[in-house]
């Protein structure tokens, strides 16, 4: 077996059998296989595509690169959730604490921002003192004993993924369904889950843009669980527009905390309910959505939500009194308006562009190795149908100068369109795929 006849057999479509596809992630995570045939493969299988097995067995081998977590003696049933990426999602650091506040441990290593997509861990470092790099052993103890843990991903963790995914981003082969679905999957099933929800993002501000593409990813990954043993299921969900009010690391994570004080932006708050009462049907809390929903409503009625995320932060050494005071967070020196002049209703307000304007005021990365500024980001203050009025603020620009203010008022008016009729809002969900 060597790596050039793997290549030449995808490149003429035909199917790899699952030793073949172990021999390749092996041979390239231990570099014996060099990165341009790994670029050659890699082309050859967004060409030609995968069936749902050799994507299955793509998954599992990339997934046993390297260590593995096994906490089936910590939880009755290991439950993690995914999304694939928007702005202005800050659905983790709400759904989670309303989840185990209600009963289901939640143990979850989560990513970083990168381009117009933030990341939890970056909104979360906007606490002094929260630590993002938890040993093996801590995450489990922390799972054990207080049913919550959000913390980075380990290196040794699907180290196949990680080089994959460097090679993917240089070489045009990002956007190959099977290779998406390989590495979210393999993450999760490296870090112990069996149970999984996939909120899966549509939309402008999105990798998917539409709904075909969103439900064919959606299918191959629920396609993976059901053949690597796990429950999985996917939500699609919309991401044409900000999700909520805040676009920004401190921003979002003051949002988060307005929400799990019963407050909020009315969609981010169903938005975080929703995906709460997947979870907790998933990990056989209660017998329906409906069930969970109501459970985790009373969840945030009871307070009990709230003190689990204090406990949360308190317990990975962050300050809770940066939470219990939400003032003291990073705090942009510069704070303005945006007003719009025309009357009319919004048509159209693109999360792409304010993700993107957000990038450049600091609050995201270019490059991985970009420092981020937590202070700075967007409030958007009105939703597609909304009827806008002239002098109606539109937007509220927390940035580091007026330059950057100035620069960021003249991209976000490309952000939004008007018409004289009214016009249906967004859905918050597309479709539910298990």
């Amino acid at each position: 077996m060597n790596a050039v006849d793997l290549i030449i057999k995808k490149r003429d479509g035909f199917e790899l059998s699952r030793e073949e596809i172990e021999f390749f992630v092996a041979g390239f995570t231990r570099g014996e296989i060099p990165d341009y045939q790994a670029a050659a493969w890699a082309m050859a299988v967004l060409l030609r595509g995968m069936t749902d097995r050799e994507t299955t067995d793509l998954t599992l081998a990339m997934a046993n690169s390297g260590s593995t977590l096994d906490l089936s003696k910590v939880v009755k049933i290991a439950l993690d959730k995914h999304s694939t990426g928007g702005v202005g999602d800050k659905t983790t650091l709400v759904v989670e604490p309303l989840v185990a506040a209600c009963g289901v441990p939640v143990g979850k290593m989560s990513g970083r921002g990168l381009g117009f997509s933030g990341g939890t861990l970056d909104k979360l470092e906007s606490i002094p003192g929260y630590r993002t790099n938890l040993s093996r052993d801590e995450f489990i103890t922390q799972l054990k004993e207080i049913g919550l843990v959000l913390t980075g991903q380990s290196p040794d963790l699907a180290p196949a993924d990680g080089k994959f995914y460097a090679l993917r981003d240089v070489t045009g082969t990002v956007q190959s369904m099977p290779l998406i679905a390989s590495s979210v999957m393999s993450k999760k099933i490296a870090g112990g889950a069996q149970a999984i929800v996939l909120d899966v993002k549509i939309g402008s501000g999105a990798f998917m843009k539409t709904l075909e593409e969103g439900r064919s990813l959606a299918n191959l990954m629920v396609s993976i669980g059901r053949l690597s043993g796990r429950k999985v299921v996917a939500l699609l969900s919309d991401m044409n527009q900000p999700l909520g009010s805040a676009v920004g690391n401190a921003l979002e994570l003051k949002e988060a905390i307005d929400t799990l004080h019963g407050q909020g932006p009315e969609d981010f708050r169903a938005h975080c309910l929703d995906v709460a009462g997947e979870m907790m049907l998933l990990g056989g809390r209660v017998t329906s959505t409906e069930e969970g929903v109501d459970l985790a409503k009373r969840a945030l009625a009871d307070g009990s939500a709230w003190e689990k995320f204090r406990m949360l932060v308190g317990r990975q050494g962050g300050d809770v009194s940066f939470i219990d005071h939400a003032e003291k967070l990073p705090q942009a020196p510069i704070v303005q308006t945006m007003k719009w002049e025309k009357a009319g209703y919004v048509r159209w307000l693109d999360a792409r562009v304010v993700g993107e304007t957000s990038v450049l005021m600091g609050a995201g990365r270019v490059k991985k190795e970009d420092r981020i500024d937590h202070s700075v980001g967007i409030l958007v203050h009105k939703k597609v149908s909304d009827l806008m009025q002239p002098g109606d603020t539109v937007f509220t620009l927390h940035a580091a100068s007026k330059d950057s203010a100035s620069e960021a008022e003249t991209r976000l008016r490309e952000a939004v369109s008007l018409q004289d009729t009214p016009c249906q809002p967004l859905p918050l969900f597309y479709d539910r795929i298990e």
